[in-house]
């Protein structure tokens, strides 16, 4: 039986995957679970059309990533932090202080999780720091800090 599923069922796939399965797991466990429903010919036009509708919004998010990615890129992001001898900084510079600067200097909002730091930054000078804008979409930002 042919079935779409409407919530991602493990080891069967993802939500709105058309998938083929037998009868008796469709109708005793997937169908009385809201987990898929039958794909008659109503439904698959349904399933096609919002398919359709998904992959222009998913291309339309990729082309604003694609956007950020550019914005970020031609960005020098400055934080200044209290240092020591040999350029080391009295604490240190996290994902957080990053994604704080950029909201605060650019108006560019990145959840700290986006940004992926090796390590805190310890010392002065520039270093380029990556961050996950969206699937398969990654933007090197540079970050300058100096003394305060």
């Amino acid at each position: 039986m042919k079935i779409i599923l409407l919530k991602e069922v493990k080891g069967l796939g993802k939500e709105g995957d058309l998938v083929d399965v037998k009868d008796g797991y469709a109708r005793n466990y997937l169908f009385p679970r809201k987990l898929a429903i039958e794909a008659t010919p109503a439904n698959l036009n349904k399933w096609k059309n919002k398919k359709k509708e998904m992959e222009a919004k998913e291309r339309e998010e990729y082309e604003k990533a694609l956007k950020l990615k550019e914005k970020i890129e031609s960005i020098d992001l400055k934080l200044k932090g209290k240092a020591g001898e040999g350029g080391k900084l009295f604490g240190s510079i996290t994902s957080k202080d990053i994604s704080d600067a950029l909201k605060e200097q650019h108006n560019i909002d990145i959840d700290k999780r986006k940004i992926e730091l090796e390590d805190n930054i310890k010392t002065l000078g520039t270093t380029e720091v990556e961050i996950k804008i969206y699937p398969e979409v990654s933007a090197k930002l540079r970050v300058k800090v100096s003394e305060e």
